[in-house]
């Protein structure tokens, strides 16, 4: 932004006339000094001539402070904002050990590996390090794109390898032998952007962490693991539980900051409702890069992204082929080439404003944007700041703008401030002891090296019961000296370190062409047969979902509608591992199967009519989780006004509004988990409202909920309770994701059985 728009004028532009009530408060964060230090008088001398020569004269105090307990063999978590500079604070003591290796006067000398939670980052990371221009370093990526030829002379010959977790579970780890050099030689570890190793994928990614320690200890090798972090609550403790071991934690930012004007931004009321967070953001797109300004707007869906970059060409009247030179999308499910070439365009200013998925919340580096616009709350606080921070990286004063969906939450959030930013990060939730995660991890590794009663204390206290539930099963065979991998094929191919178990390709019938391809759970209700899909823009409609093949097949065409899938289901409590009783209510948590089948889809007109509901004949879906449920007797619920026959509408008001809320207090969004309500449910034979972890075994959110429990509902019932809307909106109590159709709900009856929670209370 020239000096001439600042973000304060930006800001009043967008705000002016009738849209000034949709300026609900606007926090300004003021600039922070730079701290620094002097280098560190180990750093490699080739290095350091490197890092002064391209300008960075000394080093900011975090990274001072990383360097030195790194050097020193210590694991250290670097948990600091967006752009501070996290690297260098890895870098200069993994590659001055590398460095320092190159005299040795036999063997490899010292190795690092580098694991990123995505490829791009591995690459843009590969970047950096080649642009150090260091003589003697051998850096690659390896990757599921790395070509066969290359593979061995990385494996023998570099000496700082960037890879991911996926990778290091599916190759290196079951390879080892392969890498013996490499692996002999392993000094550093890092371990990048940690704090998105949360939920099912923290945890499978803790125990692939615990592989590798053990594997290097089969090679002599007792690396020092660095990671880095966005800001998080408790930087050490989950670093620790992905390791296994202690890490001290550098958490106090040096780096400098310019300010931060942030916005929170309602959407008007049409017809009743709120307008979308999308189409609000693809207007506000649209005019940011009509006056020059370099707008990053994330979106909370594919679906979304591809619908915010598609309005805001329009709204700048390009619908032609030179559109995407100025407004583009960007989200996971693109092709490597198609990702890459985008992050340049937008780093060489050829594009202008670009929607994107969270994909670019991460640490590629994107630099010299002027504002962000985030339609939705990101699921978490730190998701938040992490994407406001992606603006002001050339030092600039900077805008970020969020713009509540219809959503309890974002409701909440525009009427309480101070909840985003007065509060603290979140703490990061994960279940290592997941036995349906631990289970796969240690018959992987008794594949890789078998396993003895030593190796179990670093897989937890959960390891034994699960390694002689396998030898049960025949998985794994006991022996004198310990236990081995009992079958010929590779454990490690029958778990996805993602959450998913399979992966469907969506391909365009006439070209073959592979558009992008989506887990499997969401390919029955996103891909099913005669759904509506687009892709960066173009308008597919799905002629066949094969499940068996995988694969999804599309043609291209807008048909005028767009499609939403509706479905069943049910739950079992299977056993109760806590319980809290509130006077007549039980609150508890513990292990229930959910079952659910998509059984139809809705086609619906732009305008909300809706042309016609389709059966679909898909197979039901059964999982093993864990949830937080309550129950009420109908005695009680009478007493507050509700009537047997409203049960059903209350619950299921209360259930989606409540799920809606989760995130408030743990670092789940409303994809992560799902809910149940019933007017009598047959395990309890009472009213009872289910919420669980959408994970096989459960990621940690449920049990998060049923601890802070008080606090959840409270703010639930506050959303709800604050909604100007009559009978309940998206705002309040529907929900995008309802297999009913949201029917029945009940808000009014909702607030009471709300307040019956509440009052019930102890205490």
């Amino acid at each position: 932004m020239s000096s001439s728009a600042e973000p304060t004028a930006i800001l009043a532009a967008l705000a002016a006339g009738d849209r000034s009530p949709r300026l609900r408060h606007v926090e300004r964060l003021p600039a922070r000094p730079a701290q620094t230090a002097d280098w560190p008088g180990w750093v490699a001398p080739q290095l350091l001539a490197s890092l002064t020569g391209s300008g960075i004269a000394r080093p900011w105090s975090h990274q001072r402070q990383a360097m030195d307990l790194a050097h020193a063999g210590q694991h250290v978590v670097l948990s600091t904002g967006t752009a501070s500079g996290k690297s260098l604070g890895y870098l200069v003591p993994a590659l001055t050990a590398v460095l320092d290796g190159l005299e040795a006067p036999t063997g490899r000398g010292a190795t690092m590996l580098y694991v990123a939670p995505t490829k791009a980052l591995a690459a843009d990371q590969l970047a950096r390090i080649e642009a150090m221009a260091l003589p003697g370093i051998r850096a690659a990526t390896y990757d599921g794109d790395t070509p066969a030829d290359e593979r061995r002379w990385i494996r023998d010959h570099a000496n700082v390898v960037l890879t991911n977790p996926d990778l290091l579970h599916h190759s290196l780890l079951p390879g080892h032998q392969h890498w013996a050099s490499f692996l002999r030689s392993l000094r550093y570890v890092v371990i990048d952007e940690c704090h998105l190793y949360r939920g099912v994928f923290g945890s499978h990614v803790s125990s692939v962490l615990r592989r590798l320690r053990r594997v290097g200890t089969r090679y002599r090798a007792h690396p020092t693991f660095v990671l880095a972090s966005a800001t998080v609550s408790h930087p050490a403790s989950h670093a620790a539980s992905l390791v296994g071991m202690p890490v001290s934690p550098v958490d106090v930012d040096g780096s400098p900051r310019e300010a931060l004007t942030f916005a929170l931004w309602e959407p008007p009321l049409v017809d009743e409702a709120r307008r979308s967070a999308t189409t609000e953001a693809a207007e506000l797109l649209a005019e940011l890069v009509d006056r020059n300004v370099q707008t990053l707007a994330f979106a909370r869906s594919r679906a979304g992204v591809e619908a915010l970059a598609s309005s805001a060409r329009k709204r700048l009247g390009q619908v032609s082929g030179d559109a995407e030179a100025t407004i583009a999308a960007y989200r996971g499910g693109y092709l490597p080439q198609e990702r890459r070439e985008l992050e340049r365009a937008l780093r060489d200013g050829e594009l202008r404003g670009l929607a994107a998925t969270n994909a670019l919340e991460l640490g590629v580096d994107i630099s010299g944007l002027d504002a962000v616009l985030i339609a939705g709350w990101p699921g978490r606080r730190a998701n938040l700041w992490q994407q406001a921070g992606r603006a002001g990286r050339s030092g600039r004063e900077s805008l970020a703008v969020f713009i509540a969906a219809d959503d309890p939450l974002d409701t909440y959030l525009l009427d309480h401030p101070e909840a985003i930013f007065g509060a603290p990060i979140e703490s990061t939730v994960m279940d290592p002891a997941n036995p349906h995660v631990l289970a796969p991890h240690l018959a992987a590794a008794a594949h890789e090296l078998p396993l003895t009663e030593d190796d179990l204390p670093m897989f937890g206290t959960a390891a034994r019961g699960v390694v002689d539930l396998l030898v049960e099963r025949g998985i794994l065979r006991r022996r004198p000296t310990g236990w081995f991998w009992a079958r010929d094929d590779r454990p490690g191919d029958h778990v996805n370190l993602r959450g998913t178990t399979e992966v469907v390709s969506i391909v365009e019938r006439r070209s073959g062409r592979v558009l992008g391809t989506i887990d499997e759970a969401s390919a029955h209700s996103q891909v099913h047969t005669g759904a509506v899909h687009v892709h960066q823009g173009d308008t597919f409609v799905v002629t066949d979902l094969d499940l068996a093949a995988a694969t999804a097949t599309v043609v291209r065409g807008d048909p005028g509608w767009s499609t939403h899938s509706q479905s069943v289901g049910s739950f079992e409590i299977l056993g109760a591992q806590r319980q809290e009783s509130w006077g007549e209510i039980e609150v508890c948590f513990g292990s229930v199967r959910v079952t659910t089948q998509v059984t139809s889809f809705l086609r619906r007109l732009p305008s909300g009519e809706v042309l016609g509901t389709h059966p679909l004949d898909l197979p039901q879906r059964s999982l093993v989780t864990r949830g937080v449920w309550w129950t009420m007797p109908l005695d009680l619920l009478e007493e507050a006004g509700i009537e047997e026959a409203q049960v059903p509408g209350a619950a299921h008001a209360a259930e989606h509004a409540a799920i809606g809320m989760l995130p408030l207090v743990a670092t789940s969004d409303r994809w992560d988990v799902g809910g149940v309500s019933t007017d009598c449910h047959p395990d309890t034979g009472l009213p009872t409202i289910l919420v669980y972890d959408g994970y096989p075994g459960g990621a940690g959110f449920a049990e998060r909920a049923h601890s802070a429990f008080g606090e959840w509902i409270e703010a639930t019932r506050d959303a709800v309770g604050r909604c100007q809307c009559a009978r309940g909106c998206p705002a309040c109590v529907q929900s995008p994701k309802c297999g009913n159709g949201n029917e029945p709900l009940d808000k009014a009856r909702a607030i009471r059985l709300l307040d019956l929670v509440l009052m019930s209370r102890p205490g």
